[in-house]
C-alpha cells in the first residue's frame, strides 16, 4: 500500500515538474531570436498584433465580398503607414532589433500599397501585394519572439 502511494506521488509529482519546466524547455529549443521588452510594452505589441491579424481577417472578408473600397479603408486605417501613429510604434523602435523593425516597416508599408490598389478595383494585384503583408508577418514571427 505505502509502495502504491509512493508510485503516485512521484507520478504526481514528475507530471507536474514536466507541466511545470516544459515552457523553460520549449523556450530554449526555439531558435527565434528573444526580444526583451518591457512588460507594458510587450503587452501592447501582443495586442497590436492580435489586431492586425484580425484586420487581415476583415480585409480577406470585404475581398471575398468584392468590397474593395472597405478592403482598402481597413488595411489603410489598421495596418498601413496611418496606422503607425494608433499603434504608438516610436517608442517601441528602440528596443526592436533592426531586422524586426525592418519587417514591420514592410508589413506597414505593403498595407498602404495594398490600399491603394485595393481602391483602384483591380484584385488580383491587391491579392499579390496582401501576400507581401502576411510574408512580413511571417518573415518576423519566423525570426523573433517576444514571450
Amino acid at each position: 500500500m505505502a509502495l502504491q502511494m509512493f508510485n503516485k506521488f512521484i507520478t504526481y509529482t514528475s507530471f507536474l515538474a514536466l507541466i511545470l519546466i516544459s515552457p523553460l524547455i520549449i523556450a530554449e529549443d526555439d531558435p527565434r531570436l528573444f526580444v526583451e521588452l518591457p512588460e507594458m510594452m510587450q503587452n501592447h505589441m501582443m495586442e497590436n498584433m492580435r489586431d492586425h491579424l484580425k484586420a487581415i481577417n476583415e480585409i480577406l472578408l470585404n475581398l471575398s465580398n468584392n468590397q474593395m473600397d472597405k478592403a482598402a479603408n481597413l488595411a489603410e486605417q489598421r495596418l498601413g503607414m496611418s496606422s503607425l501613429v494608433k499603434h504608438g510604434a516610436s517608442h517601441m523602435d528602440k528596443f526592436m532589433p533592426k531586422g524586426m523593425r525592418q519587417a514591420g516597416t514592410n508589413m506597414h508599408k505593403a498595407a498602404s500599397r495594398f490600399a491603394l490598389k485595393a481602391e483602384e478595383g483591380d484584385i488580383l494585384p491587391a491579392y499579390k501585394i496582401l501576400s507581401e503583408i502576411t510574408s512580413a508577418c511571417v518573415a518576423c514571427h519566423s525570426a523573433y519572439r517576444i514571450k
